[in-house]
């Protein structure tokens, strides 16, 4: 894991998903190397770490997992997924990163790049997606937990260079993972 990876919604503190306006205006791309530029501007503006190529290169492998939000034709937010094997071989979706730039928060914008990934999760039978949240991210611990995320493990020291160290893996289980749980 390269540095910062992991720091899925450090940056989030969308406290909305429900007005209707901006989700009207909001349009989603995917991520390609012809744009992938959009996303690390974003990112610079988003969040305490710098992403290394890996990041990027997974986030582009991830096809319709990762996607830009426009708002009006500009760039104002993206959700960054990496597709992960796990022991027995099921594919599970780790979301790397999800933000908005801060005047467009509560728009509904992380909702809608959420709710893209969880429907494409649903439609593919992936039964899990899982991500990092540092401890003291309080709006994004709220705002994954109104989409039925649960917190399934604390990790101390998981972060190198931001204070506090500590995060939350916090998972949301899908169709038959969900009741087995």
């Amino acid at each position: 894991m390269g540095a910062g990876e992991g720091d899925a919604a450090a940056g989030n503190k969308e406290k909305g998903g429900g007005g209707g306006g901006g989700v009207d205006r909001t349009s989603l791309d995917g991520v390609r190397d012809k744009n992938v530029m959009q996303l690390k501007k974003l990112n610079t503006a988003l969040f305490p770490v710098r992403y290394n190529d890996k990041y990027y290169h997974d986030t582009i492998a991830s096809k319709e997992f990762s996607k830009l939000a426009y708002y009006s034709d500009i760039c104002v937010g993206a959700i960054a997924c990496r597709l992960e094997k796990k022991e027995g071989g099921a594919v599970c979706v780790y979301i790397m990163t999800l933000g908005v730039l801060a005047p467009y928060r509560s728009l509904g914008i992380g909702s809608k790049l959420l709710n893209h990934v969880i429907d494409l999760c649903e439609k593919q039978n992936i039964p899990e997606i899982y991500l990092h949240v540092q401890t003291n991210n309080d709006d994004a611990i709220a705002f994954y937990k109104k989409f039925g995320f649960e917190i399934t493990k604390t990790i101390e020291k998981y972060y190198k260079n931001i204070t506090p160290p500590d995060c939350y893996v916090l998972t949301k289980f899908i169709g038959q993972a969900a009741t087995k749980k």
